[in-house]
Formats: structure tokens, sequence, C-alpha cells
């Protein structure tokens, strides 16, 4: 009966940081990337919901696989805009998201690995969303990356990020050496990030480091 509750809460929670989101847009409290942001980070913590109440991987999938149907036709239709792009950024930045959601649940969700999935995610929701919005609102020195500029600041964000969630989970498991491979995996989350374009950071950055994480545990 718990996966039951977790597909009501999981679809409940999303929709109402969609509908917050909109509300606080629509009163003009959060700009056009404010809005997405906030959804963007709002959203990694679903890996705490899917935690909590699925014991079943295929119920835990349910989620992310439908959200993969509907950021697209969201993505196509300008239907949730709070959480789409205008313009010349639009991209399939929230499609991509919510297919490493779902890959990460099917691979580490069930085989005790569910911590290495909530290092990707949510370096992801955290790193990345407040990487843009220290970007944006701070973010002063510029780093060319082919034909387009990210922030130092931002960048920053995501190596802190990944430094602290995953040395977090190494530490939890009485790593002597949880610092190095902290300092590795925000490095290496930073670089993704940095060289990745088009939203398709929202799959390189989270599989990167949860793939990193997860070798890094081996040794």
């Amino acid at each position: 009966m718990n996966n039951i509750y977790g597909l009501i809460i999981s679809f409940v929670y999303i929709f109402a940081l969609i509908g917050i989101s909109t509300v606080l847009s629509n009163k003009k409290i959060f700009d056009g990337e404010s809005s997405r942001k906030f959804i963007h980070i709002m959203v990694s913590n679903w890996w705490f919901i899917a935690i909590f109440f699925f014991d079943n991987v295929w119920f835990a999938a349910i989620t992310p696989a439908a959200f993969v149907g509907i950021n697209y036709y969201s993505y196509k239709n300008q239907t949730f805009k709070a959480m789409e792009r205008d313009g010349s950024k639009k991209d399939l930045g929230t499609v991509y998201y919510v297919i490493s959601l779902l890959i990460l649940t099917l691979v580490t969700m069930g085989n005790d690995l569910e911590s290495i999935g909530a290092i990707g995610i949510l370096t992801l929701g955290y790193g990345d969303g407040f990487a843009a919005v220290v970007g944006e609102k701070r973010g002063k020195t510029k780093i060319k990356i082919g034909d387009h500029f990210k922030s130092l600041e931002g960048t920053l964000m995501v190596a802190f990020f990944g430094f602290a969630i995953s040395g977090f989970v190494f530490a939890s498991t009485g790593d002597s050496f949880w610092i190095i491979k902290a300092i590795l995996v925000g490095l290496v989350s930073a670089s993704l990030e940095l060289y990745t374009k088009d939203g398709f950071d929202n799959i390189t950055l989270p599989l990167g480091a949860s793939l990193l994480s997860y070798l890094l545990m081996l040794v």
C-alpha cells in the first residue's frame, strides 16, 4: 500500500511545486529563471519521498517515467510556463532532468545504492539550481566555453554541493578518505556542468556524479 501512497504523494508534490511557482511568477515574486530553478531544486527532493515510500522499483519509476512525457508535452506546448524557457535558450533540459531521475531510480533503488542516486540527483538539483541563481545574481567572473559563457561563481556552487552531498554520504559509511573522494566528485560535477550545454548537463551531471561516487566507494 505504501507504493500507492508514494505515487499519490509524488504527483501531488510535483504539481504543487509547479502551482506554487506559477502563482509566485504571476505575482512577480519570481522572474522566469527563478521560477524554473525553484522547481529544478525542489523536484530533486522527490528522492527522499521515493526512498521513504517505495519498496518496488517499478512503482518508483512510474513518476519520473510519466514526467518524461508530461515535460516533453509542456516543452512543445508551453503548458507549464513556470518551468519552461523561452526564446533562444529554450531546450529540453526539463526532459533530460526526469530521464536522469528515471535512470537513477531503475539502477540504484532496490540495490542498496539509493545514496549513490541521491548524490547525482541532489547535486543536480541543488548544485546546478543554485549555480544558475548565483551566476545570474552574483556572477561577475565569466568563463568562455566554446560559444557560450558561464560564471565562475555558479560553477563553484556546483563544486560545493557535489562536495557537500557526496562527502556526507562517504563520511556516513566511515570512509577514511571521504574528503579526497568528495573533492573529486565536486570537481567532476562542476566540470560536467561547465562543459555541457543545451540543458544536456541535466543528464551528464547526475549520471556522472553518481557513477564516479559508485566507483570511489569500491576503492
